[in-house]
């Protein structure tokens, strides 16, 4: 009697067992799946050896209670071949779409169906004293049937639906069934080897160390439940349709003697193990500085929140050496927004906006901030098929020189149209593309058409000596912008001096070796540069001295306030002292009157930019209006 294979598959499978279940789990419907499949196959295991010792002692045994144990080991085989294919159906469809359901029915019905003919059919046994035992028959026969056609849906299902099914899952179950088809495929062949239990508990170890284990739901450092668990967890909630209540606890800073210094790490872990006491609550790490807690209720949600914060207070806060400072954001219900990729988005546009909050850190989300939100998504939307249908165009915006009495430059603005042919305004979306990423490839698009419009039009003709274009504060800190930019001018054979980038304030703050880097080769090609709203940002006198640039813009709020605020006045006439002392031009930005014009070009500003001159407009109506004001007309000749 050879039980070997099946012991070591039942050693294994008891072993992933207890891993499994001495992790805390998120309670994740796949996680309950896998249980069941890991038990199943346990269970086919310890028949395969009842029905092996069952034929070893078949003169002891009555007949009728081998042929059950045999036959029930069989029909667990059919169970084995159905687990998986209900345990990949989670990820397809909710538990509440009657597709889902019915899909589910069908198949256990199905296998029910088998399950009888299992028990009805006869079976037949070799025995060879004792040392092989198998079955056969046709009570066998049709459980190969009705386990490889179960087997066979499975991999059609994961075919048909790959887009739905998580990747890692696929991959493994997909592994797993093709042991389990390979060693059946063995035994089948040569009915000695029983080897089908022990490759479908190789199968249930891969699925394990693939995506199953309970640790890979886990933030080492904390022990709290990772952004994967989260996003697993709340895409159960949604599907489900159960509500829930979320606290966002944004961790600003701890006054530690260092950021990173073991003290803040304790704090995190203090932090974490109080939060897990709290009953009726899962605790998620989101990001280095974000925790989520997540309440069924929102009644006690709103207590418990209450709690949470006074207790930082006590056991954090500022009295104590050591404290937690934070932001605090409170989602009432989700059901607030459509779906888990909304809750996401709404959690980073609540900490990436500045709303108004009901004191100095603690925001109540609302449904007009919500339906915020979703303007924005809607937006981010527009943006991404502007970008996919290239409806981005370049707007110019004349710029006036004191000193020749024309127009020498402009200014390239970006827009964007909807499909209807509506302009969005760049602040519904610039802002977006610069937190999802997309400016980059935007600026790089705008960047291409002001190039090829330098390759179509003689703007030298016009009078006209370079286009400014501006670079946002995340394309300054991407180390190939350089490289990008001079392929591109290479491509339409654009002439750097022809080129003017304009840079920002915070963009040189938080990537300012980069910058440089960037802006060292730049200039060495024969491209100039600006500073774009000074007056904005910070530290602005020391990144004049800095940065190589060679002309300094002052944007609308700053001129404006030269003609309402005195001490502005003052500030304004020191700063246009210090820039022309470096010999740097000066750009006035937002002009709108004769009176401001006339005061401009009274304390020396070499150049001037906004409506009081032309609006930023298209291609063709900003050449019409260079053609009209820069060149002579037929009575001036």
């Amino acid at each position: 009697m050879s039980i070997f294979a099946q012991t070591c598959g039942i050693v294994l499978l008891l072993v992933l067992l207890i891993f499994f279940l001495r992790h805390k789990k998120v309670e994740l419907r796949t996680e309950q799946a896998f249980l069941a499949c890991l038990l199943m196959t346990l269970v086919c295991l310890f028949l395969d050896i009842f029905s092996i010792i069952a034929i070893n002692y078949m003169d002891i045994f009555p007949r009728a209670l081998v042929g059950f144990i045999c036959k029930s080991y069989l029909v667990s085989l059919v169970g084995e071949s159905l687990f998986p294919l209900l345990y990949i159906c989670i990820d397809i469809d909710s538990l509440r779409t009657a597709r889902h359901s019915g899909r589910k029915l069908f198949f256990i019905v199905y296998s029910c169906i088998f399950a009888a003919l299992i028990y009805l059919l006869p079976i037949y046994y070799y025995y060879n004293e004792g040392a092989v035992q198998y079955t056969y028959g046709p009570s066998v026969m049709i459980t190969y049937v009705g386990a490889l056609s179960l087997i066979i849906s499975n991999f059609v299902i994961m075919f048909r639906q790959k887009m739905r099914i998580n990747a890692m899952r696929r991959e493994a179950v997909m592994l797993w069934m093709f042991l389990w088809l390979l060693t059946a495929l063995i035994q089948f062949l040569n009915s000695e080897l029983l080897i089908v239990g022990y490759g479908s508990a190789i199968g249930i170890m891969i699925l394990y160390l693939n995506i199953e284990n309970p640790e890979s739901n886990l933030d080492r450092q904390s022990g709290m439940f990772n952004h994967n668990a989260l996003y697993q967890y709340i895409r159960q909630k949604y599907q489900t349709q159960e509500q829930f209540s979320c606290l966002a606890i944004i961790l600003k800073h701890s006054l530690v003697d260092t950021l990173h210094s073991p003290a803040e790490k304790f704090t995190e872990i203090e932090i974490a193990n109080y939060l897990h006491s709290i009953p009726g609550t899962k605790v998620f790490k989101d990001a280095e500085d974000e925790i989520l807690i997540l309440f069924n209720n929102e009644q006690e949600a709103l207590q418990k929140s209450r709690q949470i914060r006074e207790h930082f207070e006590l056991e954090w806060g500022r009295e104590n050496d050591m404290y937690a400072s934070c932001d605090w954001v409170f989602i009432p219900n989700s059901q607030m927004v459509e779906n888990e990729d909304d809750f996401l988005y709404l959690l980073l546009y609540v900490r990436q906006g500045n709303f108004t909050r009901s004191d100095s850190s603690y925001l109540n989300v609302d449904m007009p901030l919500v339906s915020g939100m979703y303007e924005e998504k809607q937006a981010e939307a527009i943006l991404r098929d502007s970008l996919a249908e290239d409806r981005v165009s370049v707007f110019y915006q004349p710029i006036y020189s004191n000193h020749e009495h024309r127009f020498t430059c402009a200014e390239a603005l970006v827009r964007i149209t909807d499909r209807d042919g509506n302009i969005i305004p760049p602040a519904k979306f610039i802002n977006i593309a610069e937190r999802n990423g997309m400016i980059l490839a935007l600026g790089k698009r705008v960047f291409e058409k002001v190039c090829e419009f330098l390759q179509r039009v003689d703007i030298q003709a016009f009078g006209l000596e370079y286009i400014e274009v501006n670079l946002s504060v995340v394309q300054c800190g991407y180390k190939h912008l350089a490289k990008d930019y001079i392929a591109i001018m290479e491509r339409y054979h654009t002439d750097p001096k022809q080129i003017n980038l304009e840079i920002t304030e915070s963009a040189s703050i938080g990537a300012k070796q980069a910058l440089l880097k960037n802006m060292g080769i730049l200039r060495e090609y024969g491209i100039t540069f600006s500073l774009d709203d000074f007056g904005t940002g910070q530290a602005n006198l020391n990144y004049i001295v800095d940065m190589p640039v060679d002309i300094v813009k002052f944007d609308r709020d700053m001129t404006t306030a030269y003609f309402e605020n005195a001490r502005a006045k003052h500030v304004m006439d020191a700063a246009i002292h210090m820039i022309h002392g470096m010999q740097l031009h000066i750009v006035a930005e937002g002009i709108e009157t004769k009176e401001q014009f006339e005061a401009m070009d009274k304390i020396g500003i070499s150049y001037i930019q906004g409506y009081y001159f032309s609006k930023p407009c298209p291609e063709e109506a900003f050449l019409n209006f260079i053609r009209q004001n820069n060149l002579p007309t037929d009575t001036d000749v």
